[in-house]
């Protein structure tokens, strides 16, 4: 029996080679569709079934834990579970966690350190550029983040500033980390860089780790920055036995740091590494490939890939020019009925995708005008608005006292005379105890928080959520009239999506909050909503405290107080969607608050299940697009300025710098071009826009040169008329005649 012959089936000759190489160091070049996760779950098959790896030595990185848990399934189908045992398959991150909570001593940390997240983290920016101005406040913290990546501390940051925003950042900086040292906390880019640095600073760490690697997969290698890349290269050390997966047309992340430069780097850094091109799609038609090989091909290459498919020529892509965003929206939706239909197909087997978010929404008010059902991705995640945080935040404390995250975040929203100076003395002293820094508040001394003010707002606010923990754990209990304390309960992974849109909901009245003026005192006799006992306490259901506590945090007023009415008004509706949501889930499964919180992730509840998608078209930007595909897509928005997107600060600088970093931003447009195209599976239709709706005015477009580069022709649109659901057969019949 040839080696890996038990796993060869199925798979083409480049697979085959790619599976089983195990000579040295390997970059496998995937091309879209190709079965690049085929390939290394294969391998990591092969690994353990016929080649004596024990699980415990094999690891497989990835960027998202939808990734992560597609292997995890697809390796479980290969191999007997026996074999799996200690097997580690998850994203840069969660091996970053896992390395810390083994190695925090050595960069200063306690054991149950905190991570902090992008809305926390801007918090603490916000504060220290002492600005509203969020543009300023992105760019800072983006480029804080930009640092963190290349492995830079304050130190080299500092050496590599130009300019005075880039010299204010660098102070920011300074003072960011040592506010989270002062917190005990770590942000999402410290997972990355710390690991990174104990690694290359200590020789035993690294010794340790690499013995318990012995043989490392990474997926999408092209979105790696150099923070990744290094850790990498550390982990495989001079054994270099890793096989990396990624694919340079796809390369869209240069934003946030990742470099495609990576791949090339590869090769310098190991003369033995074997190159392995897979570029038979599996998914996509020839036409379709045709049109992304002519795009792509416009772009310096480092390593040379054509795609081709055996699924036939396919039918030809359509490019329509529109009188406008307005005529391109409905005619879309005209289309995509007319489409289901001729097709018998189904919603789902239909995207939509464009440059950015904000082309979203004419698009959702065509479809729901013809009411097609649809769901959104790539936009903001309900439970990522900042004021659905800020009351998870309190959530999440009253579950779990321990969580410093949760602890600063309830303590200064809405602010309640807790500043950063007071939470910095408390991170200090949690520091030099060891203990959460809601330990250090229950009591707090002078030597700590000099001032009685500062002692007295620290202690208001503990009383406030040692009362409601005593709340949330009871069942069918007494209300306390005292604070007390309630049983500790750790966050289980919850995984809440928002419904998939409904062409007729129903009018959503959900019940204000009650407000502290309206609460009874302790004692007062029966409160509205709650159970009288047979010992006459009152009992009362998760409902009720979750009023109260929203009255107790007097978060109304602070949204009125920090913002335009409109915004206001707007978030205050979505704090009272998420109230509605909790209560009817803990009518449903009768459920006390705590109950109910230990049901909130930290991270995990802010993706979307993996269960079936529903039957709804999808509308996408194209960086949320990447590593899906679909039957049929509609590309819009097409022209120039959106596609490629006119950005950076240097458009009519004509220095060398300037010329170079605007070809580079067109290059990752152009392969973000070529991502949208081979998501497609059958067919295509790209449209752009004559003139285009922007602010109060309108602005003329023209053609993308991506269109021209990929050897199309317009076509002039079919006329299709206004959307009114009462013409809607007729128009339908007609465009079915028509075609």
């Amino acid at each position: 029996m040839t080696p890996g012959s038990t796993l060869a089936q199925g798979l083409n000759a480049r697979q085959r080679e790619a599976v089983l190489y195990l000579d040295g160091p390997c970059l496998v070049l995937a091309g879209a569709g190709s079965g690049k996760t085929r390939v290394i779950t294969q391998k990591m098959a092969y690994l353990l079934r016929e080649c004596g790896y024990q699980a415990r030595h094999v690891v497989a990185l990835t960027f998202t834990n939808k990734a992560a848990r597609e292997m995890n399934e697809r390796v479980r189908d290969l191999v007997d579970t026996r074999l799996l045992r200690g097997l580690t398959v998850g994203t840069f991150h969660s091996l970053g966690l896992r390395f810390l909570r083994e190695e925090y001593a050595r960069v200063g940390l306690k054991r149950g350190f905190s991570i902090l997240d992008a809305t926390d983290t801007q918090g603490i920016v916000q504060e220290l550029l002492a600005t509203t101005d969020r543009g300023r406040l992105r760019a800072v913290q983006q480029t804080i983040s930009l640092w963190k990546n290349a492995l830079l501390d304050p130190d080299g940051a500092a050496r590599v500033a130009q300019g005075p925003d880039e010299a204010e950042a660098v102070r920011i900086y300074r003072s960011y980390e040592a506010t989270l040292r002062a917190y005990q906390s770590v942000d999402f880019d410290d997972l990355i860089r710390l690991p990174a640095r104990i690694l290359a600073t200590d020789e035993t760490v690294r010794a340790r780790w690499q013995a318990r690697i012995l043989y490392l997969l990474v997926d999408e290698y092209q979105d790696t920055n150099a923070c990744q890349y290094q850790l990498v290269r550390l982990l495989c050390g001079d054994r270099a036995m890793f096989t990396a997966v990624g694919d340079d047309d796809q390369a869209i992340y240069a934003w946030r740091g990742a470099t495609v430069e990576n791949l090339a780097q590869l090769a310098r850094d190991y003369p033995a590494l074997r190159l392995i091109k897979l570029e038979q799609n599996y998914r996509s038609v020839q036409s379709i490939l045709a049109a992304a090989n002519r795009v792509i091909g416009h772009n310096p290459k480092t390593f040379d890939k054509t795609l081709w498919s055996e699924l036939g020529t396919g039918e030809p892509i359509v490019v329509t020019p529109m009188d406008s965003d307005l005529a391109e929206a409905e005619s879309i939706a005209m289309r995509l009925s007319a489409a289901r239909f001729e097709r018998q197909a189904q919603w789902k087997d239909f995207a939509v995708l464009y440059r950015g978010n904000h082309q979203a929404r004419i698009m959702e008010q065509a479809l729901r005008t013809l009411r097609i059902p649809y769901t959104v991705s790539g936009g903001q995640s309900f439970f990522d608005k900042a004021e659905i945080r800020d009351v998870l935040a309190w959530l999440r404390l009253i579950a779990n006292e321990d969580e410093d995250p949760a602890f600063i975040r309830a303590a200064t929203t809405p602010r309640r005379g807790i500043g950063q100076g007071t939470l910095q003395a408390l991170g200090a002293e949690a520091a030099r105890q060891g203990v959460s820094l809601y330990a250090v508040a229950t009591d707090v001394s002078e030597a700590v928080l000099p001032t009685a003010r500062q002692r007295e707002a620290v202690h208001g606010f503990v009383r406030l959520v040692d009362h409601f923990r005593a709340r949330a754990a009871q069942r069918g209990g007494a209300v306390p009239a005292l604070p007390g304390a309630a049983a500790q309960g750790e966050l289980l992974a919850f995984d809440p999506e928002p419904p998939a849109f409904d062409p007729d909901p129903p009018a959503l009245e959900p019940s204000r909050p009650v407000s502290a003026r309206e609460t009874p005192a302790p004692g007062a006799g029966v409160v509205p909503g709650a159970v009288t006992g047979i010992d006459g306490r009152r009992e009362e259901g998760a409902a009720r405290v979750l009023d109260d506590l929203l009255a107790a945090m007097d978060y109304e007023r602070h949204l009125y107080d920090t913002l335009d009415e409109r915004q206001a008004q707007a978030r205050w509706a979505n704090v009272l969607e998420l109230l509605e949501w909790l209560k009817r889930k803990a009518d449903e499964d009768d459920m006390t608050l705590l109950e109910l919180v230990q049901h909130v992730a930290l991270v995990t509840m802010l993706e979307r299940a993996d269960d079936e998608e529903p039957d709804a078209v999808k509308l996408s930007t194209l960086h949320a697009s990447k590593g899906l595909e679909y039957p049929h897509v509609y590309l819009i928005g097409v022209e120039e300025g959106l596609l490629p997107h006119r950005g950076g600060d240097d458009e009519g600088d004509v220095s060398e710098a300037a010329v170079a970093a605007r070809a580079r931003r067109i290059e990752e447009e152009r392969r973000l071009m070529y991502v949208g195209i081979t998501r497609a599976q059958r067919t295509l239709r790209i449209s752009w826009c004559r003139k285009r709706r922007r602010g109060r005015e309108d602005v003329m477009g023209e053609p993308s040169r991506f269109i021209a580069e990929m050897g199309l022709q317009a076509q002039a649109p079919r006329p299709v008329g206004d959307t009114d659901p009462d013409r809607t057969l007729d128009r339908l019949k007609a465009l079915l005649k028509a075609r």
